[in-house]
C-alpha cells in the first residue's frame, strides 16, 4: 500500500484525518466526514491516511490477512462519482467465525453484504496481472459476509472518506467449505441474503464488476503497482453481490451462494444495563 505519501512524510492534514478516524473507532462516536481535510480529489492522500491506521493496528500485534475490494457495484460507483473500485486491509482481529455473534457495540453502524472470498495459494506480484494469473493463484473460493462499518457519522461518505476509512471495513465471516475454481462459474453464482429469515438482498457473481475474478485482477494489479502485492495465504473479499442490509441488534444473517454453500452471523442485542445485571 505504498504511495506517493509515506507515513513519515504525510502532510499534517492527513495525520489529523487519521487521528479523527482512529478516535471515532476507539470512542465509538462517529466523526464528521473527513473529505474536506484532504486535498480535493487526492485519492493517494486518502490511501496514505488508511495506511497510517493499518500500521497502528499492526504495531498493536494485529496481522494483515488480506484485502477487501469495495465499490464494485456500478450503482454505488455512480453514487460516489467514481469509475473504479477501492480497497482496504483485512486484519486478523476482523475475522468472525461462521455462525458467530458480533458483540453489541463492537461496531458503530454496521451493514452486511454477501460476497465471494478467494484464498490465494501463491503470490500475485505483477502489475500486469491477468485473469489466468489469478486463476492459477487462487487456492479456493468460499462464501463470505462482509460486515461493513463507517467511522463517519450517518454514512455521509465520498470516495475520499471511504478510502481513508479503510474502505469502510468492519469485520468479515468466511464459510467453511472450500471450493476450487474448477468446480464453479463464479459469474453465474446466485446469492441470497436473509435477515431473520427474510430476504434482504439478492444478486449474482456478474453483479460484482462482471464477475468476482475481474475484481481480483483489478486488486492484484493495483497492489502490485503500489509495491505491496497480494501474497500466498491472503484472503480477498471480492465485493458485494447485492445491496447491503442494516445489521439490527439481535438479528441473524444467512447468505447462500449457489455452488459455494452458506455462511451465517448474528448481532448480539444490547446487554441489560449494569444496574439491572447487579440486581
Amino acid at each position: 500500500m505504498t504511495s506517493h505519501h509515506s507515513p513519515d512524510t504525510l502532510p499534517p492534514e492527513a495525520r489529523k484525518t487519521a487521528d479523527a478516524l482512529w478516535d471515532a473507532e476507539q470512542t465509538g462516536v462517529p466523526c464528521p466526514p473527513v473529505r474536506d481535510q484532504l486535498p480535493a480529489g487526492d485519492v493517494t492522500a486518502a490511501y496514505a491516511v488508511q495506511r497510517v491506521n493499518v500500521e497502528r493496528r499492526l504495531a498493536r500485534g494485529r496481522r494483515l490477512v488480506g484485502r477487501k475490494i469495495g465499490l464494485t457495484s456500478p450503482a454505488v460507483q455512480r453514487q460516489l462519482g467514481v469509475d473504479q473500485p477501492d480497497f482496504g486491509a483485512l486484519l486478523s482481529d476482523m475475522a468472525v467465525s461462521d455462525g458467530g455473534t458480533v458483540p453489541h457495540g463492537r461496531l458503530l453502524q454496521p451493514k452486511v453484504e454477501a460476497e465471494v472470498a478467494l484464498v490465494l495459494a501463491t503470490d500475485l506480484p505483477h502489475p500486469e496481472t491477468t485473469l489466468a494469473d489469478v486463476l492459477r493463484a487462487v487456492d479456493f473460493a468460499l462464501p463470505a459476509l462482509e460486515i461493513v462499518d463507517s467511522r463517519i457519522a450517518d454514512w455521509d461518505i465520498s470516495l475520499l472518506d471511504t478510502v481513508a476509512d479503510n474502505a469502510s471495513s468492519g469485520l468479515f465471516v468466511l464459510g467453511g467449505t472450500p471450493v476450487p475454481l474448477t468446480a464453479i462459474d463464479l459469474r453465474e453464482a446466485g446469492m441470497r441474503l436473509t435477515r431473520d429469515g427474510e430476504e434482504v438482498s439478492r444478486g449474482t457473481g456478474a453483479d460484482c464488476l462482471g464477475g468476482p475474478l475481474n475484481a481480483a485482477v483489478w486488486l492484484a494489479t493495483t497492489l502490485a503497482a503500489m509495491g505491496d502485492p497480494l501474497r500466498a495465504g491472503d484472503v480477498v473479499l471480492t465485493g458485494a453481490l447485492g445491496p447491503m442490509a442494516a445489521a439490527l441488534p439481535g438479528s441473524r444473517f444467512t447468505a447462500t451462494i449457489s455452488g459455494l454453500g452458506s455462511v451465517r452471523v448474528g448481532f448480539a442485542p444490547p446487554a441489560p444495563d449494569q444496574k439491572a445485571a447487579q440486581q
